[in-house]
């Protein structure tokens, strides 16, 4: 198929595609803050207009929680189906003071897109938006049905698209599931991720004494919950960086000498991940290489800790309360409540006696791991190289995105991971940030993607 006038439009209309993204990003669409309701709906509302000037059928789906929206071209039955998902909903922006310019302002400078919500997800989201558009607009057969399915809680753990999936198997039915909400491996290097880690997100919770006491007149005297927390927290993880719950490695799918090779290939440095991250040195599980613990060994993090008085000056107390949040990343064959389970037995086991513990199991995630040789996976490729005009690879991700296990199991379709972010684009974090380059060479591909898929 001639492409011609899907990329001349794609480039005669690249600061308009800018502009209507910027109108998307200006939307607080935070699903984890209640307040924001509102700007959920009004995130959803925006796209169901996109799809319904491009003459789309389209749904916006109530649900106990944020609405979904699905969207579908004209179904032919001698094409394949393509399914993209991706989600309108963004992180919370806090601490803003740390942000440069607004959040919900975006702002575009030196040809990178400061916002939240550019790279994770609307700005990766909207490219397969445009690509549609660029086939409708230009009277372009399309060589493949594409539907849509996106939702607005993804940043804060919710359920509503698993049980819609599960329960709408035949609607959503498909050849292959985009989804375009990871990276590639660097500025120059585009990348499919055929492998993503699961996750187990605890809490712990421990309470001494009735109301925080004087740690004069009762210091030594009661337990101290946060001492406590910080006994169990240590006694997580070893000076090696390997993980203490027994059992906890039992299931690890070991890399084989192919993928180490391929990683070694990558020649990912210490020095890129200080420049990255801004941390002094490397440091993690002992034996593995820094791309090899990123992306294929499992983890065990503090995510927060909290008890106790931690404003201004001094209040000398013993906390009646402490706690801390833990965050565990899979990798393939490891069983999210088998981790969890074992991850309370043995917190329980090494608390400290003279408190009450309480272990919550806030939220599950299966690990992904796709075949890297699928007709799909090799589509993806040409597509990315098309797209970019340069040679794509193959990686691995540290991320979760749950939905992927839903989609394998209910769907019964190859799940194509198609990263146009970067690792330093700053998402969850202040001063998130998409490039212009990898938005539009992201439309290209997307363009190109129903081709290829349809070959």
């Amino acid at each position: 198929m001639n492409l011609e006038r899907v990329m001349d439009y794609i480039e005669a209309n690249e600061q308009s595609f800018v502009d209507q993204l910027v109108n998307f990003l200006k939307i607080p669409s935070i699903s984890a803050q209640s307040k924001h309701r509102p700007d959920l709906e009004k995130a959803a509302d925006f796209l169901v207009r996109e799809f319904n000037r491009l003459g789309l059928t389209v749904e916006k789906i109530k649900t106990d929680g944020n609405p979904l929206v699905y969207a579908e071209t004209p179904p032919d039955p001698s094409r394949p189906t393509l399914l993209v998902y991706g989600h309108y909903d963004v992180q919370p922006v806090d601490p803003l003071e740390l942000w440069k310019n607004p959040p919900f302002e975006p702002k575009v400078e030196n040809g990178v897109i400061y916002a939240r919500g550019s790279s994770d997800d609307k700005g990766q989201l909207y490219a397969h938006i445009k690509a549609l558009e660029a086939y409708l607009r230009t009277g372009t057969e399309l060589p493949a049905n594409v539907k849509f399915i996106i939702e607005g809680e993804e940043e804060c753990g919710g359920h509503n698209v698993y049980t819609y999936t599960e329960q709408n198997a035949d609607k959503l039915a498909c050849d292959a599931v985009i989804i375009s909400d990871t990276t590639m491996f660097d500025a120059d290097t585009p990348a499919i991720c055929y492998s993503l880690k699961g996750l187990c997100f605890m809490e712990i919770r421990v309470k001494g004494p009735a109301q925080d006491l004087h740690s004069g007149s009762f210091g030594g005297t009661v337990q101290n919950p946060g001492n406590a927390v910080a006994t169990i927290v240590a006694r997580l993880k070893n000076s090696r960086g390997q993980v203490k719950i027994p059992g906890f490695y039992d299931d690890v799918l070991d890399l084989d000498q192919s993928e180490r090779d391929a990683f070694a290939s990558l020649n990912y440095s210490d020095r890129v991940l200080r420049q990255e991250t801004g941390a002094p040195r490397a440091w993690g599980e002992a034996g593995y290489t820094t791309l090899e613990r990123m992306w294929a060994r499992p983890t065990c993090d503090v995510n927060g800790i909290w008890g106790g008085y931690s404003g201004e000056g001094a209040k000398t107390i013993i906390p009646a309360s402490a706690g801390a949040k833990v965050s565990m990343r899979l990798v393939p064959n490891q069983k999210p409540a088998e981790i969890a389970a074992a991850f309370e037995k043995y917190v329980r086991r090494i608390a400290p006696r003279g408190v009450a513990v309480e272990v919550l199991n806030l939220h599950n995630a299966n690990p992904v791991l796709v075949p890297r040789d699928s007709a799909m996976m090799q589509a993806g490729m040409r597509a990315l190289e098309k797209g970019f005009n340069r040679k794509p690879v193959f990686i691995r991700e540290g991320g979760s995105i749950p939905i992927v296990g839903t989609f394998q199991k209910a769907l019964r379709a190859p799940v194509l991971l198609l990263g146009l972010g970067l690792s330093t684009d700053n998402i969850h974090s202040p001063n998130e940030k998409f490039h212009v380059s990898n938005f539009v060479n992201g439309i290209r591909t997307a363009a190109h993607l129903l081709v290829e898929a349809s070959k």
